[in-house]
């Protein structure tokens, strides 16, 4: 487990840019993407960079049930909107929230994911430590599955609607086992009001109440903070 803690999130998404392209320089084909407001940095730095994605996969954590991918707050349309239709990829996947049979589309997903093993995986952090959408009390042995949002989380994202009553109260998401395959992953988190779970998930125990805590089993894990974020740690990194 290593920490970064960079002046602010301009600064730790090119540091996780640079990451990535030295991913990419050494064989690197797979690319596991978040959504959110923390990510954007980063894309942004992939989006004005001259790296070719042409022959890159794509697999994203997550996506609201019942969302249509052309409503503009799918993570279908964000990842369109903030990354692929300025740099496409060879293959890009993201769970389908709107399925019939979420269950079904779950598996479906986990076999992506074997069949395109994850090279680098982006994570953001919840404020109550959650990664992807695996809320407090997620088994760390889950795979994809259908998650019933907390009201904390529902509150964090209300932001991004019109109306509270808009926010999608279900989500398709990757499991924590599904996240710890990846063979390298990068944790984004910046802003006093992650502190808390940043503190938690690195120097906490390794508990459910915590889910990016497994992340401490994981052999190769980068923290990518800014200042604000890491503000309550107490070792020096």
């Amino acid at each position: 487990m290593k920490v970064e803690i960079y002046k602010d999130k301009n600064e730790g998404g090119q540091a996780a840019f640079n990451i990535i392209k030295s991913g990419i320089e050494n064989g690197a084909k797979v690319l596991g993407l978040a959504t959110g407001s923390t990510p954007i940095t980063l894309y942004n730095a992939m989006t004005s960079s001259d790296l070719d994605f042409s022959n890159m996969t794509s697999v994203n954590l997550d996506e609201y049930v019942g969302l249509p991918f052309d409503n503009d707050q799918s993570y279908h349309y964000f990842m369109k909107d903030n990354l692929f239709n300025k740099k496409p990829f060879k293959m890009s996947y993201v769970p389908d929230g709107m399925a019939a049979d979420i269950n079904a589309a779950a598996k479906e997903y986990d076999q992506i994911i074997e069949d395109n093993p994850i090279d680098v995986q982006i994570l953001g952090i919840g404020r109550n430590g959650h990664i992807g959408f695996n809320e407090p009390g997620s088994a760390f042995d889950s795979l994809t599955h259908e998650v019933d949002l907390t009201q904390s989380t529902i509150d964090a994202n209300a932001r991004f609607f019109a109306n509270e009553d808009d926010v999608p109260h279900k989500a398709i998401s990757m499991g924590i086992g599904s996240i710890l395959k990846s063979k390298k992953i990068l944790l984004l988190a910046y802003g006093e009001d992650k502190a808390d779970a940043i503190k938690a998930t690195i120097e906490g125990p390794v508990t459910t109440d915590v889910p990016a805590s497994a992340l401490q089993n994981h052999d190769d894990v980068i923290f990518i903070l800014d200042e604000a974020a890491a503000s309550k740690l107490s070792n020096k990194y």
